[in-house]
């Protein structure tokens, strides 16, 4: 049984992950869910018939036995890999220093960024944290980070979910806590824009964003269930974020040396310009970006060549988590992903059970290194499904420090 529901579980995590058509992911789902009743229902009905019908020994049909073999066969395949990855554990993760400060918005005035009846009524549901942003100041370390980014201050945010159901405050207050942080740089990877009506919402929750190398933004695969891309694009560029969707940017990131790179230093420190790379990663939604393998310095960005600090800093956008493959190939030194919400929920012990990623809920969020490349994976602002059990919104605040 535990292996039959893994089967099931493991099919509806990895169809989130493969760039089907949405409508397409919701028919799995519901198809994979109620086969996960019904099968077990069919085979208690086959099997325990032969028992009340027989004396003697009973054979087992064929059929169940082989489905039961694959079942068992899940235990291997599966669940050796999901019980490794669980965060209790650590396998695989960063230590990273966190500061964590809870924001319960929506304690006595939910009415202020819940729009619809649904929204208000699962708001004040027992556990669900959907209105308690969790502001997350992260110490992260990065292998291969240059000198001059240490104490490199970056605002991520991701999985707005404009759906209608809540208010463009939500994200605005987010925006503002961020600023507050005093950002070198502002990243946004996608999930914006789910109802086309939440197009003008844009500039009240991200027109006053803020950072001093400038705010960046990919599109991920909501952005392009009932929207035009190019027309949520196009927004975002009008209000002052730079769109490096499917492409590689050349920027100077203010760096700095001698003092360490603390805010309350930073008057010491002697400002240097590092060269960097920041390139957006929309797959399996749209097509990946080509990296300029000259431009950087090396033929092949394999492990070795990364780790050199030949060319520039790396950063890489990207909505999804599962592109650390490609972000390992072409070595990205830092990752900044959204797309599985920390699992939506997340169980005592045993952590989050779904998420829409082919590796399972391996890197559902927090700090991995997978080399040459450190990946932060945040849970996201916004709730689609307005259910977050054991998993706050997340506003991440990383500070880089050499690793």
């Amino acid at each position: 049984m535990i292996g039959h529901f893994g089967l099931h579980i493991a099919i509806i995590n990895r169809s989130g992950g493969l760039g089907l058509d949405y409508r397409l992911v919701k028919v799995i789902s519901r198809l994979v869910a109620i086969t996960s009743l019904v099968i077990p229902w069919w085979a208690a009905q086959e099997i325990g018939s032969q028992i009340l019908t027989r004396s003697g020994s009973m054979a087992v049909p064929v059929g169940w036995s082989v489905y039961g073999a694959v079942c068992l066969a899940v235990w291997v395949i599966f669940g050796i890999p999901w019980l490794l990855s669980r965060p209790l554990l650590g396998i695989g993760q960063v230590a990273a220093r966190r500061e964590v400060e809870v924001v319960r918005l929506g304690r006595g005035d939910s009415g202020r960024y819940t729009l619809t009846r649904r929204a208000a009524w699962l708001a004040k549901a027992p556990l669900n944290q959907m209105l308690e942003l969790a502001v997350e100041k992260i110490e992260l370390p990065v292998v291969g980070l240059p000198e001059g980014l240490d104490g490199y201050r970056i605002a991520h945010l991701s999985d707005l979910h404009f759906t209608g159901d809540l208010a463009a405050a939500w994200t605005a207050e987010a925006v503002e806590r961020a600023n507050a942080f005093g950002p070198d740089l502002m990243a946004l990877t996608g999930d914006i824009i789910d109802a086309p009506d939440c197009l003008r919402w844009l500039d009240e929750a991200l027109g006053h964003a803020e950072a001093r190398d400038g705010c960046y933004f990919i599109l991920g695969n909501h952005d392009v269930r009932r929207v035009l891309p190019q027309g949520v694009r196009d927004e975002i560029v009008r209000l002052g974020w730079i769109d490096v969707g499917g492409r590689g940017v050349p920027v100077d990131l203010s760096g700095r040396v001698g003092g360490g790179g603390e805010a309350a230093g930073r008057g010491d420190d002697r400002a240097v310009k590092v060269p960097a790379m920041i390139f957006g990663n929309e797959a399996p939604w749209h097509p990946p970006p080509v990296v300029d393998i000259a431009s950087a310095g090396g033929a092949n960005f394999g492990e070795s060549a990364a780790g050199s600090g030949v060319g520039p800093f790396r950063l890489l956008l990207s909505h999804s988590p599962d592109q650390i493959g490609w972000a390992r190939r072409h070595g990205m030194l830092l990752m900044l992903a959204g797309h599985t919400h920390g699992g939506q929920g997340r169980l005592p012990l045993i952590g989050p059970v779904l998420s829409p990623s082919l590796h399972g809920t391996r890197y559902a969020s927090g700090d991995f290194y997978e080399p040459p490349t450190t990946m932060h994976v945040t849970r996201g602002l916004g709730a689609s499904r307005l259910v977050r059990i054991g998993c706050r919104p997340e506003l991440s605040l990383l500070t880089l420090r050499t690793g």
